[in-house]
């Protein structure tokens, strides 16, 4: 069953010459550095939140680079070497809520301080409540970096996540804890798509038609630590919000992404999220464990068990609940639902590896990573950019394949502390997967636990006192207009209704 169709969950599908993933910002950070000391005319940058001082390399790499490390010190003195290359920043016009985590009078240390070759734009055109949560680099329209990465504090680890690690500091030098992220890199002529994306952007924030210097020879390196995909395509999906500002169209093409995608798969789904909350994806599980007629699936889950208060209160809450009702789900259709954490034992506490990375993966021949969550909001309401890779019939199919079954297995490795270990063929195996996971997930000297949830609220009255509260927090639509199903087509309509009908058999059979 083909996932990726052009217009419907994706922008299209386009040829691409190298591509692949990067883990974690250590190597993220480290070939963004390298791809723009190599750039000649042109960088250009897009993300939810930016901050001047975040070193790019760390511990013997930063020992051994020429001149500051610094994000915004770095780019200066890349334009101070080359009078001909400019650079672009597009972030996100934050709301007072974030106020207190965001680098303040960004626009005037970014744009008064520096060569004014480099321009800063803080983009507030979207539709109401909705955020730009786009991650993207473009250098010299030859290379392109798509992910979940922002290049800001608190963000950078390597794929160790070691309980102490003096590389992982912020910008004031405070310790934080371990990391874990996603991004993907692309050359070829989707990088020309890409750039017509963020001069839309760039366009539609009052910046003006972008009128850039013609690219210079720039030739693309393979990225150290990168996992290669080896395929001559790959699509481009979008999430955006209608706004009367702009003449952008509504766009629910990683909504329709997600539900196609979950809805073929025939064995495996593996996804690693931030979060959980969103109704569409829920739905989607529901309706595809509810087909008895289709093969059981192991569902596996990586996400992060504890979330910053407020985050807890508003989509924690939502999150539990869901997971544990696909579990009942699970078990009473003959499907195997595990959702699991990455944490280290510290004299009897948890230290948790944060999951910030967005990625779902079925039957180890679909793949998508990029900027949306499994939120409400990722799925019609926030300006998001994934990218999504299909093994089709072909010479190069299987090829394709025993990459991304590699690459999933190296990401559960890392999730079990046995990475580097040799031990990643045991996350290969589909049949015996869930079984190994739990071993591991008994094993106190595995980083693999299971995912449990804080349920210090659960009993409580808060949980309907914040529901109308959710509704802001997480809504699909801008506020005002909250309906859940309105963009799905009608075969998906049809899907979710035989999945609603069969869990309202299940809870009255309870």
């Amino acid at each position: 069953m083909t996932v990726l169709k052009p217009g419907t969950n994706c922008m299209g599908i386009y040829p691409v010459e190298d591509t692949g993933v990067l883990v974690d910002a250590e190597d993220y950070y480290r070939a963004f550095y390298h791809t723009a000391l190599a750039a000649r005319s042109y960088l250009l940058l897009a993300g939810w939140q930016f901050d001047s001082e975040v070193r790019l390399l760390r511990g013997d790499e930063e020992h051994g680079a020429i001149g500051d490390t610094r994000f915004l010190q770095f780019l200066q003195r890349l334009c101070q070497a080359n009078p001909q290359l400019h650079i672009y920043i597009l972030a996100w016009d934050f709301s007072t809520v974030f106020s207190l985590e965001r680098e303040w009078f960004q626009d005037i240390i970014f744009n008064w301080t520096t060569n004014k070759r480099v321009q800063f734009r803080f983009d507030s055109v979207h539709a109401t409540g909705a955020t730009h949560h786009q991650k993207f680099v473009i250098a010299d329209g030859a290379i392109a970096y798509v992910g979940g990465m922002d290049i800001c504090s608190a963000r950078w680890d390597d794929r160790r996540h070691m309980k102490d690690n003096p590389d992982r500091v912020d910008v004031d030098g405070a310790r934080y804890g371990s990391y874990h992220d996603i991004q993907t890199y692309h050359t070829g002529p989707v990088v020309g798509v890409l750039l017509g994306l963020f001069r839309q952007r760039w366009r539609d924030s009052g910046g003006g038609e972008l009128k850039l210097p013609q690219a210079g020879a720039l030739t693309p390196t393979l990225p150290a630590g990168a996992f290669p995909l080896p395929t001559s395509r790959v699509a481009v999906c979008r999430t955006v919000a209608r706004t009367p500002l702009t003449n952008q169209r509504e766009v629910h093409e990683i909504r329709h992404l997600f539900v196609n995608a979950i809805m073929s798969a025939q064995h495996l789904i593996y996804l690693e999220n931030q979060y959980f909350s969103s109704q569409v994806v829920f739905w989607s599980l529901v309706a595809r464990m509810s087909m008895a007629e289709r093969p059981p699936l192991q569902i596996i889950m990586i996400l992060p068990d504890r979330l910053p208060l407020t985050e807890e209160l508003f989509l924690g809450l939502p999150q539990m609940r869901m997971i544990r009702a696909l579990q009942q789900v699970a078990g009473k259709t003959g499907h195997t639902l595990s959702v699991y954490s990455s944490a280290e034992m510290d004299h009897g506490n948890r230290k948790m590896t944060f999951i910030h990375s967005k990625l779902l993966l079925i039957d180890d021949r679909f793949l998508t990573i990029g900027s949306a969550n499994a939120t409400n909001r990722s799925m019609g309401l926030d300006t998001e950019l994934n990218v999504a890779w299909e093994a089709e019939p072909g010479s190069r199919k299987e090829e394709l394949m025993t990459a991304i079954r590699g690459l999933r297995a190296s990401l559960l490795a890392e999730h079990a502390g046995l990475l580097g270990c040799g031990e990643d063929w045991r996350f290969e195996n589909v049949e015996n997967l869930t079984r190994h996971l739990e071993c591991l997930a008994d094993d106190h000297d595995a980083r693999l636990c299971r995912y449990q949830p804080d349920t210090t609220f659960e009993n409580s009255d808060l949980p309907e006192v914040l529901e109308p509260i959710q509704r802001v927090v997480d809504p699909e639509h801008p506020v005002g207009n909250e309906l859940i199903f309105e963009s799905l087509t009608k075969s998906e309509l049809g899907s979710f209704a035989r999945g609603i009908f069969k869990l309202s058999q299940m809870i009255i059979g309870l």
